[in-house]
């Protein structure tokens, strides 16, 4: 499987990962910090496809990074607010990290290319 289409299957395992841990949350963060995150993770993942079809990749790339940050950032202010469990946290910033890893390759590869 190649970077590009690693990247969209890890995407996709993590917002069917979000979903779970959102459905649970309580009412008051639901549509506020959740669907902070349900939006940020479908943007991410747009950003993937978008990136995927564009000759030119270098700031959609550079786009999907700061989508991945945005989106660390309301995971992790859910933890600190007890909205989601450390459990939930811990395993989601694991995919997190991966997504990110594989975002820093493909970056690699575009600049090596240029």
């Amino acid at each position: 499987m190649t970077k590009k289409f690693e990247l969209e299957e890890k995407c996709r395992e993590m917002m069917e990962f979000a979903y779970m841990a959102l459905r649970d949350i309580p009412r008051d963060y639901r549509y506020t910090l959740g669907a902070d995150i349900r939006n940020s993770a479908m943007n991410l993942m747009q950003l993937i496809v978008r990136c995927r079809k564009r000759y030119y990749k270098k700031t959609t790339l550079e786009d999907m990074d700061i989508e991945l940050e945005t989106l660390r950032s309301f995971i992790r202010i859910a933890a600190d607010t007890n909205v989601i469990s450390k459990g939930e946290y811990g395993a989601w910033a694991e995919k997190l990290d991966e997504i990110g890893r594989l975002i820093g390759g493909w970056q690699r590869s575009v600049r090596n290319k240029q």
